[in-house]
């Protein structure tokens, strides 16, 4: 049996971790995309769609697809409601992780994941990696993604930890302000995670 490294890719919204991550994955490396799993499980488990409808009722699932407006509207205003919300989600996307762990065979794992450090799961993995970028520029990423305004992208920061708080936390930072060459910093970790 190999030795496999997991490695946690988080980083603000707008940072930039799915285009790092896709960089990982283009070298080779298995990447696990929580957020998508996540969405992926909120559609289609049976327990978790059920576990959804009584917490938030009818209206969470409309014509049999998950109602994102309403339920991000709910989990907005109430702090108990997201933690409920994510007591639901979270543990399926870890059994989903540990089952696609087992059936991979690349000495680096790498799982992209938006609140690693904020929900004490960074401690599952090998090393952390964080990916960072100046705010105005993750506000702007996020406005054209995602077609919103600046005081909503500045709403969904507010409920994340801000860089200077998780950068102790991290065993990698990775710079992507557009400015800096993004291979260079991703080929100086790999050798550091294999050792």
């Amino acid at each position: 049996m190999k030795v496999q490294k997991t490695v946690g890719v988080t980083g603000g919204i707008g940072a930039g971790k799915s285009i790092i991550c896709r960089i990982f994955h283009a070298m080779g490396y298995p990447v696990f995309y929580s957020d998508e799993v996540a969405k992926n499980i909120i559609n289609s488990e049976p327990d978790v769609i059920k576990s959804i409808t009584e917490l938030f009722g009818s209206k969470a699932y409309e014509g049999g697809a998950y109602n994102r407006t309403f339920i991000a509207q709910q989990v907005f205003e109430d702090q108990n409601l997201l933690e409920s919300l994510n007591q639901i989600v979270h543990p399926a996307v870890r059994q989903a992780f540990a089952q696609w762990k087992s059936e991979q065979d690349a000495p680096i794992l790498f799982n992209e994941a938006a609140i690693l450090f904020e929900t004490g799961m960074h401690k599952n993995y090998d090393f952390m990696l964080l990916v960072t970028a100046p705010i105005e520029i993750r506000i702007q990423r996020v406005m054209e993604r995602d077609q919103v305004s600046a005081e909503a992208v500045q709403k969904r920061m507010g409920k994340q930890w801000s860089d200077a708080k998780k950068m102790p936390l991290a065993d990698f930072c990775i710079v992507n302000d557009d400015q800096t060459m993004l291979l260079p910093q991703v080929l100086d970790i790999i050798p550091k995670i294999l050792e």
